[in-house]
């Protein structure tokens, strides 16, 4: 019993982290587009998104491989259970896929909005992979402590470029409500919908991979290596 209900446990936890970290670079390529109209000459900006993106791709193949190796799909997933999905719907009043770019590209409060979103969805994913390291059924499983090493590795990296935007638009500090936000879904996660997922014995299982109708960008294909192996 004790072995089923860790492998429930990483297998829900393994689904969350595929669906969110595909959610992240395939939003990633939104917010690129805006600051490649917006500053087009900022290409400091321009190379730190590009390596988030990188990144969070990275993290997405390292999942879907730890998937792979044992031999089942990933539970199928929506975006309630993204953190940066929730974020966006329940800041900007609409989905990612919704989300009016042109808008965004055009007016100064918005984009530093979305900056703020992004950076605290990247301290909080900090935090959260902190506690996971710790966690004793994910140190049970070496190749998931691997590949939740490397997320903690990049990740201070990924918030970096959106605070140092702000800082030097000196940018109005984070909202109270924005913060709340945060850490209301992260809590709704928690302690609602992991738990909920993890006693449905009848939520199906994808039939395919999140990346298999994603375009090709110009961010380019994974770079070799970037895999976990036991």
């Amino acid at each position: 019993m004790a072995s089923g209900i860790r492998q429930r446990y990483l297998d829900v936890l393994g689904s969350i982290y595929l669906y969110n970290e595909h959610r992240g670079y395939t939003a990633i390529d939104r917010v690129l587009q805006a600051v490649r109209a917006r500053s087009p000459g900022d290409l400091e900006l321009i190379r730190a998104i590009e390596q988030h993106r990188r990144d969070e791709r990275k993290h997405y193949v390292m999942f879907r491989r730890w998937f792979e190796r044992r031999g089942v799909m990933p539970l199928a997933l929506g975006r309630r259970f993204g953190h940066i999905d929730r974020f966006v719907e329940l800041v900007f009043g609409r989905t990612i896929d919704r989300l009016d770019t042109q808008a965004v590209i055009d007016r100064d409060d918005l984009f530093e909005r979305l900056c703020r979103v992004i950076s605290l969805t990247e301290q909080r994913g900090y935090r959260q992979v902190e506690a996971l390291l710790a966690n004793r059924f994910v140190r049970s499983d070496p190749v998931m402590m691997r590949i939740f090493r490397v997320i903690r590795e990049d990740e201070p990296s990924h918030w970096a470029p959106y605070e140092g935007w702000l800082e030097r638009r000196r940018s109005r500090p984070y909202r109270r409500r924005e913060r709340w936000t945060d850490t209301f879904i992260h809590s709704e996660l928690l302690f609602l919908k992991l738990p909920v997922l993890f006693l449905n014995p009848f939520q199906r299982r994808r039939t395919d991979w999140p990346d298999a109708a994603d375009a090709q960008t110009a961010a380019g294909p994974i770079a070799p290596g970037t895999a976990v192996e036991r």
